[in-house]
């Protein structure tokens, strides 16, 4: 029967819909980010029912204190525009040392020389605790940003280029020969053949840079701010600390977390679905 025929057929003889799928909670369990709702949701009221048992708010607030706090700093402590701060030195760092890791990567994979001067330079530094080198850093350079980008440089430098390096060096054999034998050479052969089989590892590489940059940056900001006049997170989670206010403490480490999730769950997982899963390389 035409479409025709359907449209001008009595209401009784004309076929139904199909009926929609009944709801299934199994089905809305595989969702990811609702497993993930239903886990914060869970933490927090472990943290409520644990606060409320210890019955000290001076040292352990509870979830809806830390709620209220966050809203409050939000609104008149400026603790988002604190936020912001540290993010924007942040990525300074992050970047700098994404860039300085890619050109000592790309040598070290055309050169044999500078693979065994990586290699030693990453086992000698990538042990090394970046907020270790804080005391030198503000030594040489003060109480600034300066300080800050060199000791998130080194925060990132190390565990990336060690990752790309293991990535590249993973391609397999057959990849490299299907490149060759289409005539790819330098940047296009790297581009088009290494770049996206080593992604998975540059991926890896990014998360764990930005895992290590974050908590470097607010262990050092603890210290002294963004600048010698502007404070970040972590200084604002000191100040408050100094000032006995816990549940402003908490509010911001909790920030802390929050932006460490959505960059985690959120910015590298679309980039990972619409790379590496996309392409078959990662499930």
């Amino acid at each position: 029967m035409s479409e025709l025929d359907l449209a001008n057929a009595p209401a009784d003889v004309r076929p139904l819909p199909p009926a929609r799928p009944p709801f299934s909670l199994s089905k809305l369990w595989r969702n990811t980010g609702v497993r993930r709702l239903v886990i914060l949701a869970a933490l927090a009221a472990i943290w409520q029912g644990a606060a409320l048992w210890q019955d000290n708010p001076l040292l352990f607030p509870t979830f809806t204190d830390t709620v209220s706090a966050f809203v409050e700093a939000t609104r008149s402590e400026g603790m988002l525009w604190s936020a912001l701060a540290s993010l924007t030195v942040l990525l300074k760092g992050y970047a700098i040392a994404v860039a300085l890791a890619l050109v000592l990567v790309s040598g070290a994979v055309a050169i044999p020389v500078l693979r065994d001067v990586l290699q030693t330079l990453t086992a000698m530094f990538n042990p090394l605790p970046a907020i270790a080198l804080l005391p030198l850093a503000m030594m040489w350079l003060g109480l600034g940003e300066s300080a800050l980008l060199l000791v998130l440089v080194h925060a990132v430098l190390w565990p990336f280029a060690l990752a790309a390096l293991s990535g590249f060096d993973q391609v397999p054999e057959t990849q490299r020969l299907v490149g060759r034998n289409y005539g790819l050479r330098g940047p296009a052969y790297v581009a088009q053949i290494l770049l996206p089989a080593a992604l998975p590892s540059i991926l890896s590489g990014l998360k764990i840079g930005w895992a290590f940059a974050w908590r470097t940056l607010i262990a050092a900001e603890l210290v002294f701010g963004v600048s010698s006049s502007q404070g970040g997170l972590g200084w604002f989670i000191y100040r408050n600390r100094n000032e006995l206010l816990t549940d402003r403490v908490f509010a911001g480490l909790a920030t802390v977390i929050l932006i460490g999730l959505v960059v985690e769950m959120v910015l590298f997982r679309v980039i990972e679905r619409r790379t590496v899963v996309r392409w078959g390389l990662q499930r």
